[in-house]
């Protein structure tokens, strides 16, 4: 059984201690530690962190391996700080049966990186018409408790409700992609003053807005579970918001680039801002922020979504949507959250570990690091600042929206159960 200590480490930002890991588990946490035959790592003030948890995550395998796999997607997964993600279902084919979500959540055992949660699909082949195997994959050796049609939307009010129902037998959650398609129809970047002066088709904030009123209504209704994927308006905290205050169990997630960017962007009509939901105004994004701090939004996810140079480099109307957001997300939640004052870095340990590991009932993960709890963990080099260079991504794909731009923060080390899978910053 190896030892790591790990010396003088800020454990969620606090006083510099030191943490003893044998085998797989934290043994001991305290100041001038010492154990005979350990490996130690000088953390020298560096930030200690819960391993990161990701509820929105495309690793692409089955059917899109040009884009990435679970292994490469894991190791982009370790390289960002993740030792649990989870892995959403629009592959080819559609993760809603047992067998399929079985495959992935094996290449996941396999990857050794980071462990691999799959989400099933709501409906069958992401259709919106018939329920998927919802008990059958909960019931699997993936033991799946998310359900996504994410990418499109569960647009149907007595679809999503059956599955509400569904899914409370088991405790498990619905996760919404919140788009009304009647209302984004050619919709190729958000509706306002800029799509208005580029002339592109817009992507109105009611088209979210509206689904999340009815979703919340259903999830009260039903008495279940309702979790919001990358929730982008103003206008949605306030429905979130609203429903919280009533008691309804709705939990919601904002990704980094939404934190971050806005449509201002889309004005150099390079396809890499182009995402769905799309970037959003600057009131938007201040709004996210704040709601991220109080509560309102629980968790940052990255919706890692990889897409193959060719996918990406062409003119914008026939671009995919998506970014790539592991090995980005935490310098980002620095730069917009914890550099602002708007969080801690404890406060960032509950947004992107403790509480997605208990949306999605993570085993083992989003843990305090403390004695006895499993060795998963991230160490953070706070004090670091450079730019973004996508040529060093573990990742398959390259489509991030921030080649060349300065951000704080790198992740040095990551623990998956006490075995390092990133050491100074180069996978193991």
């Amino acid at each position: 059984m190896s030892k790591t200590l790990i010396r003088g480490a800020k454990v969620l930002g606090g006083e510099p201690q030191d943490v003893l890991i044998d085998g797989e588990t934290i043994t001991q946490v305290g100041a001038g530690l010492s154990a005979e035959g350990a490996e130690v790592v000088e953390a020298d003030g560096k930030v200690l962190l819960p391993g990161l948890v990701d509820l929105h995550t495309h690793l692409r395998e089955p059917g899109r391996e040009d884009s990435e796999t679970v292994l490469t997607g894991t190791r982009a997964a370790a390289s960002g700080g993740y030792t649990n993600v989870f892995a959403m279902a629009n592959t080819f084919p559609v993760a809603d049966t047992a067998g399929v979500v079985e495959q992935v959540w094996r290449l996941g055992q396999e990857s050794g990186y980071c462990d691999v949660q799959p989400i099933g699909a709501v409906t069958v082949g992401l259709e919106g018409q018939k329920l998927a195997e919802l008990g059958a994959m909960h019931e699997s050796a993936a033991g799946v408790t998310v359900f996504s049609d994410d990418g499109k939307c569960v647009h149907d009010a007595v679809i999503m409700r059956r599955a509400l129902e569904y899914v409370k037998a088991f405790d498990g959650v619905v996760a919404q992609h919140a788009q009304e398609p009647r209302l984004t129809e050619g919709a190729q970047m958000n509706e306002g003053v800029v799509s208005a002066e580029l002339g592109l088709g817009g992507w109105p904030a009611v088209a979210e807005e509206s689904i999340i009123a009815r979703d919340v209504l259903l999830a009260d209704h039903v008495g279940s579970r309702v979790h919001i994927c990358h929730l982008s308006t103003a206008g949605s905290v306030e429905i979130v918001r609203w429903a919280k205050s009533r008691g309804i169990r709705v939990t919601a997630e904002v990704t980094p680039h939404h934190l971050l960017l806005t449509d201002e962007l889309v004005r150099s009509y390079n396809p890499v801002y182009k995402v769905n939901p799309p970037l959003r105004t600057e009131r938007d994004v201040l709004a996210l922020r704040e709601a991220l701090a109080d509560g309102t939004i629980d968790i940052v996810a990255t919706d890692h979504a990889p897409h193959p140079h060719e996918d990406k480099d062409c003119e914008w109307a026939a671009a995919a949507m998506g970014m790539v957001g592991l090995e980005t997300a935490l310098s980002v939640v620095q730069e917009t959250m914890v550099d602002t004052g708007l969080l801690d870095w404890a406060g960032v340990a509950e947004r992107m570990s403790f509480t997605p590991a208990r949306i999605g009932r993570a085993e083992g993960h989003g843990r305090p690091v403390s004695a006895g709890e499993p060795a998963n963990l991230t160490l953070v080099d706070t004090a670091y600042r450079g730019p973004v260079d996508p040529a060093g991504f573990a990742s398959r794909s390259r489509n991030t929206p921030y080649e060349g731009r300065e951000l704080p923060g790198r992740v040095t080390h990551t623990w998956l159960r006490g075995k390092a899978t990133l050491v100074d910053g180069k996978l193991t």
